[in-house]
């Protein structure tokens, strides 16, 4: 027997996103996290077959949005998958999906600060910088959802803005031909090329972010389907530009190695001003990324704590403002908290393994919906399901044993709570 859902502890959000501010949200989290994080690592594991690897991310993750975009039509309210989860498969399911997603993406958000002042600041200041622009991002979601979209918004055009620049040189400063075509000291393999798009995966989760906001998207069955692909579609031609950009300006060999992709790009040039243009693009991407992951992880936080899964302190709704204030306030203090005590610049492969996981209940959840709510092919969701798994398989090691640790961690708490509570 299924348990029984709490009735909510709060109100309801309101529905103020129209679908521009969707799919603005949802490239405000997919540029910054992808384009200035993943690329590197991802040529470290497959060389000169890195489009290669781009593609069978992009793939999946287009299976998982027809997932995510029909069951949140259906289903338009906080919360994302860790609702779909419950409804269509059980609680623990769902369960399992939230803390994933949370868990997964508060290391991604410190990882986004840290990126932020990196770019920002000198090293000695990135920590406190990092932590600041947390702490000024949590309190702008505090005031409300529009004002969330409208610096999203800003932030994004900015960083598109930076991104045509280093395309550009990209394409107008060639690599020599002697560059390396493989990644250094590794051979190009299937698993290298899975394990690639294992990483890439993480740069484009965002649009999840457009599904855990349902319950604040205007005409939301219409909305966030639309929404979901129009930003995955968008972000996947972005994508692959920059990838073309950046293994014709550096080669295979100097993108696996560089700490700064598009900033090794931009020094092609031989001029200052494009790496000040890409500087200034990464930290708005990066903030772009952090204020929607911080969102995301608000709503999913309150979801979970309407059902008991997080306690429900944590189910408070502005009065004013109408978001999850105490959540997002939550969230924002065991972000600065990781950042403070942490590097998490190697946190992509622990992000994506949750992210995946994530993605993996959203596809079994798709399956089990009636004609009536199915918009896509029911085998999108089987492609979908069977790529997480393959995707998860091929990460780095280390990457899914923090990943199970984790996991392990929250089905403990759970279980422990449901025993107290009886």
């Amino acid at each position: 027997m299924s348990e029984p859902v709490a009735s909510p502890a709060s109100g309801p959000l309101a529905r103020r996103l129209t679908f521009i501010d969707a799919v603005v949200i949802g490239l405000g989290s997919m540029i910054g996290a992808g384009v200035f994080a993943a690329f590197a690592p991802a040529a470290a594991a497959a060389g000169s077959w890195l489009l290669a690897g781009l593609v069978v991310a992009g793939f999946v993750a287009f299976c998982n949005a027809t997932s995510s975009a029909q069951l949140a039509a259906q289903y338009p309210t906080s919360g994302g998958t860790y609702v779909y989860g419950r409804e269509r498969l059980g609680p623990w399911p769902g369960f399992l999906a939230g803390w994933s997603f949370v868990v997964g993406k508060t290391a991604s958000a410190a990882a986004m600060a840290l990126t932020f002042a990196a770019y920002a600041v000198p090293d000695a200041w990135a920590k406190p910088v990092a932590i600041a622009a947390v702490v000024m991002l949590t309190v702008v979601n505090t005031l409300g959802v529009t004002r969330t979209a409208l610096v999203t918004r800003v932030l994004v055009v900015v960083a598109l803005v930076a991104l045509a620049v280093a395309v550009t040189i990209g394409f107008s400063h060639p690599a020599p031909a002697a560059a390396s075509p493989g990644a250094p000291g590794a051979e190009v393999t299937p698993y290298g090329v899975l394990q690639s798009a294992g990483l890439l995966f993480f740069a484009f989760a965002g649009y999840a972010r457009i599904a855990t906001m349902g319950e604040e998207v205007r005409d939301p069955a219409r909305t966030i389907p639309r929404a979901i692909v129009a930003a995955l579609g968008i972000v996947l031609v972005v994508y692959a530009l920059v990838a073309l950009s950046a293994l014709g300006a550096l080669g295979p060999a100097g993108l696996a190695a560089s700490a700064a992709p598009l900033a090794d790009v931009a020094a092609t040039s031989g001029a200052a001003w494009p790496g000040v243009v890409v500087a200034v693009g990464a930290a708005a991407a990066a903030l772009g990324a952090l204020i929607a992951i911080i969102a995301g992880i608000g709503r999913t936080s309150l979801a979970m704590a309407r059902t008991r899964d997080l306690p429900g302190w944590f189910a408070a709704v502005h009065p004013r403002f109408q978001v999850p204030h105490r959540a997002e306030l939550a969230v924002g203090l065991v972000v600065c908290t990781i950042v403070a005590v942490s590097d998490l610049r190697g946190a992509i492969g622990f992000s994506s393994f949750g992210v995946l996981l994530y993605y993996l209940v959203a596809n079994a959840s798709a399956l089990t919906q009636d004609a009536a709510h199915r918009r896509y092919p029911r085998a999108l969701a089987v492609l979908g399901a069977v790529g997480c798994v393959v995707l998860v398989a091929t990460l780095p090691p280390v990457s899914i044993a923090v990943g199970v640790t984790v996991l392990a961690v929250g089905v403990a708490y759970r279980a422990v709570r449901l025993r107290v509570g009886r």
